[in-house]
């Protein structure tokens, strides 16, 4: 009986142990916060730090947390925001920007919006991309802050092209020429 008392025990541990396994789920997590990590957005304020402490100096020539670039956020209430928003660049300049515009817009949008603005792209019609409209459907209240905004943060299906572009001057040629094309469209 003493020599079996020992396998009894070791048998029973194993059962017990067993018993509370789950296979989808690990028992024990020994740094919970890796893997179920906290998602931040771009530029969001922080608590990690209280205020006034040296750590939430934002280091030279850094965006300091909670400043946004862009005064609309990336809401429907943002974009209508933006519609009335006017570009600031200088119509005394309005050709050179139309010019760098169209370049832009030719390497970033024409494969899915089309040369023209009307949405056949060389990708919508190989149907890799389907439903880009034209500029010219009358549904469409396009502005040039609505551009902007679209371009900054994207919508539906199309990202953000903020990253690609050099600077928000690019943006708003960009922008500016799309309503060249709208206009060119509706006429």
């Amino acid at each position: 009986m003493k020599s079996t008392l020992p396998y009894i025990v070791a048998l029973s541990l194993v059962l017990t142990l067993t018993s509370c396994f789950d296979k989808n789920k690990p028992n024990f997590q020994y740094m919970p916060n890796m893997y179920e990590s906290v998602g931040y957005e771009t530029y969001q304020e922080s608590d990690l730090f209280p205020q006034g402490t040296a750590a939430m100096l934002p280091a030279d020539n850094t965006i300091p947390r909670g400043w946004m670039p862009y005064e609309f956020d990336n809401t429907i209430e943002g974009k209508e925001g933006a519609r009335a928003q006017e570009s600031p660049l200088s119509a005394d300049q309005a050709a050179e920007n139309l010019s760098k515009g169209k370049e832009l817009y030719d390497v970033y949008c024409a494969i899915c919006h089309g040369a023209k603005g009307d949405g056949q792209g060389h990708l919508v019609k190989r149907e890799k991309i389907l439903g880009v409209p034209s500029y010219a459907d009358q549904g469409r209240n396009i502005t040039v802050g609505s551009t902007y905004h679209t371009i900054y943060y994207g919508l539906n299906s199309m990202g953000s092209y903020a990253a690609q572009l050099s600077s928000e001057e690019e943006i708003w040629q960009i922008s500016e020429y799309v309503m060249k094309l709208k206009t060119d469209l509706t006429k």
